[in-house]
């Protein structure tokens, strides 16, 4: 049965690889109209897969890592990103093959303990440190930080924390934005609490909301409501700029680098996306 699984998973790379057929692939499909909407050219995909379990004769788990060589006006770049999939099969025959995605939750109205100013620590963002470090871990768990089922947000705080921002609140879990003794924050690691972390905080690490993804910088950050119903489900890095200055994005969870910031591809897409951008504010002595 595994020669057969893996014949399979064999069967759908091609599809998304070699034959670039919308018709029978469906990322293939969410990416090829990202990239028409974009004025952009993927010149080459490469993929490999793996299978994480196999339950049983009639389901697996498995990862597709697919590249993309993109041809943005005068720009090339790769795009890397890996799915987390399952797929189910009846008497040998394949019945469904979809995309797990998880996102993380939290209650739509979220409050931290306020700031007090004695807990302020001066800092200056070293944008091309958090940045290294996103590159460094877009696929890979830093052994020093715990490891989350749903990880984005400890991610990014990650990043950040490579970046010098400080942390602050230990160890009250609503207060604050830290990691410290296999303990955490909410705001360290949940998506939503995250959000308001950014949009409330007064020192230690603050961000100032703005308008619109071309205002973002390297290091900034993007959050994202999927449903557009007040809960923010998932958090990203900015790494790099497209041809017309719009952010490039590094994750986790569903692990990606330098992908297009509005996730327009992605199976979590909705028409009532919402989004929040933040630029990281230094704080300086």
């Amino acid at each position: 049965m595994r020669d057969q699984l893996q014949k399979y998973l064999q069967a759908r790379l091609d599809q998304c690889v070699q034959s670039r057929n919308p018709d029978v692939c469906d990322k293939m499909k969410k990416k090829l109209q990202l990239m028409e909407k974009r004025n952009v050219e993927i010149v080459k995909v490469t993929g490999k897969g793996n299978i994480m379990e196999n339950y049983d004769d009639n389901e697996i788990t498995y990862l597709l890592h697919l590249n993309y060589v993109i041809k943005d006006h005068d720009l090339f770049y790769i795009e890397e990103e890996i799915e987390r999939r399952r797929a189910s099969f009846h008497k040998n025959i394949l019945v469904k093959d979809e995309e797990i995605w998880e996102v993380e939750g939290g209650p739509l109205e979220w409050e931290l303990e306020k700031d007090q100013e004695n807990e302020r620590v001066p800092f200056i963002y070293n944008r091309l440190k958090a940045v290294q470090y996103a590159e460094r871990w877009w696929n890979d768990y830093n052994p020093a930080y715990k490891k989350f089922d749903v990880d984005c947000t400890n991610y990014i705080s990650q990043c950040l924390h490579a970046g010098g921002a400080p942390m602050r609140g230990y160890p009250n879990r609503n207060k604050g934005w830290w990691m410290r003794s296999n303990n955490w924050s909410f705001s360290w690691s949940v998506a939503h609490a995250f959000r308001w972390y950014l949009g409330t905080s007064t020192v230690g690490l603050r961000a100032k909301e703005v308008s619109t993804p071309e205002q973002l910088q390297l290091g900034d950050v993007i959050c994202y409501d999927f449903q557009g119903d007040g809960r923010f489900d998932h958090t990203t890095i900015v790494t790099g700029k497209d041809a017309n200055g719009m952010p490039l994005v590094n994750a986790h969870t569903s692990n990606s680098r330098l992908r297009y910031w509005n996730y327009e591809d992605s199976t979590a897409y909705t028409p009532n996306i919402q989004y929040k951008f933040f630029t990281i504010v230094d704080d300086p002595s």
